[in-house]
């Protein structure tokens, strides 16, 4: 008889392992809002950029790793909790800003989109090798700037090549460190969580 522990089934995210039989819902909306005010704290973690409108902080992180541990559909109804509320007023936008609009606004909406494709990607398996991992999160990076970008561009008045300058060669180290912290983050969580399957 083998003492392995059971494979995690396959097609799974992190927060499918939850237990929830009979509570799935509320386990579920936890998530969701939890999820959300998770993104509006690591907005407040900013940093300015010379020459930048858009600071670094710890949000694009946060909608990543949030739509790879919940999945497309919960990080996609997170990351809309989170724009949502924070265009009706809560001051969890970057530098405890709110409302619609604004230079660095593309990117929360980059930030939505970015946690859906990633949640599908986990679903795949995206997240469950340091490779895959790698992969998941430059994908995640990219939809962030093919939103975040342009849209900096047409709030600013800035040229695409200026927006680029501005809003996107200032993050590439912080997105590698923010990559490789979560490279060694959700495989290990991975390993963990089949250790006890």
């Amino acid at each position: 008889m083998s003492t392995a522990a059971a494979p995690v089934r396959s097609g799974a995210v992190l927060a499918d392992l939850l237990p929830a039989a009979r509570h799935r819902y509320a386990v579920d909306t936890a998530l969701i809002v939890g999820g959300a005010a998770l993104t509006g704290i690591a907005a407040q973690i900013a940093v300015p950029v010379p020459g930048s409108p858009v600071p670094v902080t710890g949000q694009t992180f946060a909608a990543l790793l949030i739509g790879t541990a919940l999945g497309a559909r919960r990080g996609f109804l997170s990351l809309a909790l989170y724009a949502l509320v924070g265009m009706a007023g809560m001051p969890w936008f970057s530098e405890g800003s709110s409302g619609p609009g604004g230079a660095s606004f593309g990117y929360v909406l980059g930030m939505l989109l970015a946690a859906t494709v990633v949640g599908g990607l986990a679903r795949r398996g995206g997240d469950r090798s340091v490779l895959r991992t790698a992969g998941t999160m430059a994908v995640g990076s990219l939809v962030i700037y093919a939103v975040g970008v342009p849209y900096l561009a047409l709030s600013t008045g800035m040229s695409m090549s200026a927006a680029v300058a501005a809003g996107l060669v200032p993050f590439l180290i912080g997105d590698a460190l923010k990559a490789a912290l979560a490279m060694g983050a959700l495989p290990a969580s991975w390993k963990i969580a089949g250790r006890r399957g």
